[in-house]
Parts: structure tokens; C-alpha cells; sequence
């Protein structure tokens, strides 16, 4: 991982600005391409915070990957365990748990594939080389990956 992932690097306007366009989408009940909105419990605040996220599939499970490695979004799922997944106007309450590192690589290496415009962040925070599965592989262990558990 390069010392651009490690220093936390700032999230554009532009990419704000989509995040922003994501949730009125997803409210008036249009979801876009693989998007859903994630929302989870500050750690500290206890506010909800939604986030913009895109599950990848591997084996019939579902998984989310962070391109901010840093982020507030993934210590707040650290801590809070479990959130909500949102999809247009449909939401599921769902555990979030932490794939531990060894199992990681399968996963991560799925994600330019099924999600090609999001890998391009991943490369622009400097987390991995490129846009291809082997870079995605590699960087496996830089790359927080959360296990989706519907909660029934």
C-alpha cells in the first residue's frame, strides 16, 4: 500500500457530490447500477451515517470492500457490527463481519470485475496498482472487506 492510502486521502468534491446524488436517488426509489447506501451508527456520536456502497457477490454470499481504508465509515462499522443496507426504497438490517485477512483475497480480487467503475478509486487512493484482479489480490490485505449477514 502506498503512503497515499496510509496518509487517509480525501474524498473529492466530485466523488461528495456523487454520494450525495446516490441517496436522493436511492429516496425516490432509483437505484443506480450495483449502488446501495449502507447506514451505520457513529461510534462516537451515535448519528446514523449513510454511505454509498457497491456489494460485490462471491460463493452466494454478499460482501462490502472500502476504498478509504482509513475511513470513519469502516471504524463505525468496526464498532457498531451490523447497519442497514439500503436499495432503492427496500431496507434490511444486516450484521457487517470483518473478513479476517487471509480469506480476503478471493473477494477483493472479484471486485474490478463486477464493479468496474468503482475499482478506479481504489487505484486513484493509491490501495492498489490497477484495475485488474491480481493488483485487487495483492492489495488484498490493505482492503477492510465486511461479510453481509441478513439479520431475520
Amino acid at each position: 500500500m502506498s503512503d497515499t492510502a496510509t496518509a487517509r486521502p480525501a474524498v473529492s468534491p466530485f466523488l461528495k457530490f456523487g454520494n450525495r446524488m446516490m441517496e436522493v436517488f436511492h429516496a425516490i426509489g432509483l437505484p443506480v447500477g450495483p449502488m446501495h447506501l449502507l447506514r451505520v451508527k457513529g461510534r462516537k456520536s451515535g448519528r446514523e451515517f449513510t454511505n454509498p456502497v457497491a456489494p460485490v457477490k462471491v460463493g452466494g454470499e454478499q460482501y462490502i470492500l472500502q476504498a478509504f481504508p482509513q475511513s470513519d465509515w469502516v471504524k463505525n462499522v468496526r464498532a457498531a457490527g451490523e447497519g442497514t443496507l439500503v436499495r432503492g426504497r427496500r431496507a434490511r438490517h444486516v450484521k457487517l463481519v470483518e473478513v479476517p485477512e487471509p480469506e480476503r483475497a478471493a473477494i477483493v480480487r472479484e471486485f474490478p470485475t463486477q464493479v468496474p467503475m468503482g475499482a478506479g478509486i481504489f487505484v486513484k487512493n493509491g490501495v492498489v496498482a490497477d484495475k485488474s484482479p491480481e493488483s485487487f489480490a495483492r492489495a488484498a490485505l490493505q482492503i477492510p472487506v465486511f461479510r453481509v449477514v441478513p439479520v431475520r
